[in-house]
């Protein structure tokens, strides 16, 4: 469904987005190496700062990618909520591939998440009434 409305915007920029983290998330898994290291990060923190400039990350915004919604739809494009229900219906562990791209997921999500609270506090610490010291 999720992946479906994002085709349904008819906004390459949403796919393209959603296209480059999925490949740096694949790539990331490949490596063996954690999102929150280069060049991930920093490569991941672009594509927050253009969804946000985007209009992506607004309450209510017709494109939905907040931290949740970019989740749901990976999750959804790599088939993981099928393979969660099928280890739980044959009692049995979830296969490694699909585990180590929840790991992915929740990584992903965390940071975004952060970045999401950070950026709309922003203007709260570096305004011009901060009252932090300089």
């Amino acid at each position: 469904m999720i992946e479906s409305q994002l085709a349904a915007t008819k906004d390459p920029l949403v796919t393209t987005i959603v296209d480059r983290i999925d490949a740096l998330l694949l790539q990331a898994e490949t490596e063996t190496r954690p999102l929150e290291i280069e060049p991930f990060r920093s490569r991941l923190f672009e594509l927050f700062v253009l969804s946000d400039g985007a209009g992506y990350l607004q309450e209510h915004a017709d494109v939905d990618l907040t931290a949740d919604s970019l989740c749901r739809l990976l999750s959804q494009r790599w088939g993981l909520a099928e393979a969660t229900q099928q280890a739980t219906e044959s009692q049995t562990r979830i296969p490694q591939e699909q585990l180590s791209k929840m790991r992915l997921l929740w990584s992903l999500m965390r940071m975004w998440m952060e970045w999401t609270y950070a950026w709309k506090r922003w203007h709260e610490f570096h305004g011009e009434n901060s009252n932090l010291v300089s």
